[in-house]
C-alpha cells in the first residue's frame, strides 16, 4: 500500500462534471509503477466558482491540474503565462503551478501527435483532412500545421469550419458532402466529432475512395475501436485509436507535476480501457 507523507505531491482534473473522467485512473498508475509520494484527485469545480477555486489550489500547494470541459477556454484568464500554442489554439488542458504564478498549456496536440507516431504514421507524410471544428480539432489543426501538413476543415456546420480555417490560416474548407468523395487527396483522415461515439449517432462516411496509403485517426475512445476504425482495418489502412491521444497528452503534466517522465505501454491502455 502506497502512503502519502506531509510533503505529498498534489494534481488532478477539473472540469464540471469531471466523474466520467479516466484521467484519476491514468495518473495513479504512473504514481503506483514510480511509487510517488503523491496524488492525483477529481476535482469537480462549477463554472461559477472557477476563479476562486483555481487560485487557492495554487496557494494550497497543488502542482497543477488537467482542465477539461466546460473550462479549457475561461481557465485562460485565470492564467499568468500561456505557452504560445495554447495560445493558438485558444484552449488550456494543463495547468502548472509555479512560484512565479499559474502557467497554461494545451497538451492536447502533443498527445494527438505522439498517438500517431506510436502507429508509425507521419504526421508530415502529407495533406489531412478533419471533421469537425470544435476545441479538439481546432488543437490538432494546429499541430498539423505546425508539422508541415496541409490542413483541410469539413464540418456539418460549414460556417464553424470556415471560422477554424480562418483562425488558423492558411487552413481550407471541405463542404460535409463531399468528406467520402475527395479522401483520395488525403494522407490522414481525423474524426474529432462525437458521431460514432456511444450514445451518439454514428459517422457516415465511406472509405471506398480513400488514397491506399490513408491513416484514419479517430479521437473518440468509448468505443475503443469505432466503425470507421473497422472500416479502415478492413481495407488495409492504418487505424489510430482515441485512448492513445489520451494517455499521451498526459505525459508533459505528469512530468511537470511529479518530475518524471511516464511511459505509455500495453499495461497502462489495459488498465486505463477498463480490460
Amino acid at each position: 500500500m502506497r502512503l502519502l507523507s506531509g510533503s505529498a505531491r498534489l494534481a488532478g482534473v477539473t472540469g464540471w462534471p469531471v466523474a466520467h473522467s479516466r484521467s484519476p485512473r491514468l495518473h495513479g498508475v504512473w504514481l503506483n509503477r514510480h511509487d510517488i509520494d503523491g496524488a492525483y484527485l477529481p476535482l469537480p469545480i462549477s463554472p461559477a466558482d472557477l476563479a476562486h477555486v483555481i487560485p487557492a489550489l495554487a496557494k494550497a500547494g497543488f502542482a497543477g491540474l488537467n482542465v477539461t470541459i466546460p473550462h479549457k477556454i475561461s481557465v485562460m484568464a485565470l492564467c499568468d503565462r500561456i505557452d504560445p500554442r495554447a495560445a493558438r489554439i485558444g484552449a488550456v488542458n494543463t495547468l502548472v503551478f509555479t512560484s512565479t504564478g499559474i502557467e497554461g498549456f494545451n497538451t492536447d496536440s502533443y498527445g494527438f501527435l505522439a498517438n500517431l507516431r506510436a502507429h508509425g504514421v507521419n504526421p508530415a507524410a502529407g495533406p489531412a483532412l478533419i471533421l469537425g471544428a470544435g476545441g479538439a480539432a481546432r488543437a490538432i489543426a494546429a499541430a498539423l500545421q505546425d508539422e508541415g501538413a496541409p490542413v483541410t476543415v469539413c464540418n456539418r456546420t460549414q460556417r464553424n469550419a470556415a471560422a477554424l480555417a480562418a483562425a488558423l490560416p492558411p487552413g481550407n474548407v471541405l463542404p460535409w458532402e463531399y468528406r467520402s468523395a475527395a479522401l483520395g487527396d488525403y494522407a490522414l483522415l481525423v474524426n474529432t466529432t462525437s458521431l460514432g461515439m456511444v450514445h451518439h449517432e454514428p459517422l457516415d462516411i465511406s472509405l471506398e475512395a480513400a488514397n491506399p496509403a490513408l491513416a484514419v485517426a479517430d479521437i473518440i475512445y468509448a468505443p475503443l475501436e469505432t466503425e470507421l476504425l473497422k472500416a479502415a482495418r478492413a481495407r488495409g489502412l492504418t487505424a489510430v485509436e482515441g485512448l492513445g491521444m489520451l494517455l499521451h497528452q498526459a505525459v508533459p503534466g505528469f512530468k511537470a507535476w511529479f518530475g518524471i517522465t511516464p511511459v505509455v505501454d500495453d499495461e497502462l491502455y489495459h488498465i486505463v480501457s477498463g480490460g
